[in-house]
């Protein structure tokens, strides 16, 4: 008898290790929203003009993907999710639903809400 000695170790259904529990269903997104720091680095914006505290302290609008859904049934068919796992996305700031896992903050939320891909 041969032993198989090409085993594979299982992937995560998500295909990333930052997010081994959480797998969105249909056309639903995991993200993991970037913070202040990482969105500016600094209280200024990119034109050189100084934010409020108040302002600054918003939620961001600008995160990683973690993990994607399967897609969306439309006709019955399944139209695939247009990001992927590790896209850098800019998303509708009221669009999402907020999740807590494993002490971190993350945001759970549908493709049409996504508004971009950063590149």
């Amino acid at each position: 008898m041969k032993k198989n000695k090409n085993k594979k170790a299982k992937k995560s259904s998500s295909g990333n290790k930052d997010n081994d529990g959480i797998k969105p269903f249909g056309d639903r997104i995991l993200i993991r929203p970037f913070s202040e720091d990482e969105v500016s680095g600094e209280k200024r914006n990119h034109y050189g003009i100084i934010i409020p505290d108040t302002v600054s302290k918003e939620k961001s609008a600008q995160g990683k993907v973690l993990a994607v859904g399967e897609g969306k049934l439309i006709d019955g068919k399944l139209v695939p999710i247009r990001v992927k796992v590790g896209d850098m996305v800019v998303f509708s700031k009221y669009g999402y639903d907020e999740v807590e896992y494993k002490g971190e903050e993350l945001y759970l939320l549908k493709e049409e809400s996504i508004l971009a891909v950063i590149k």
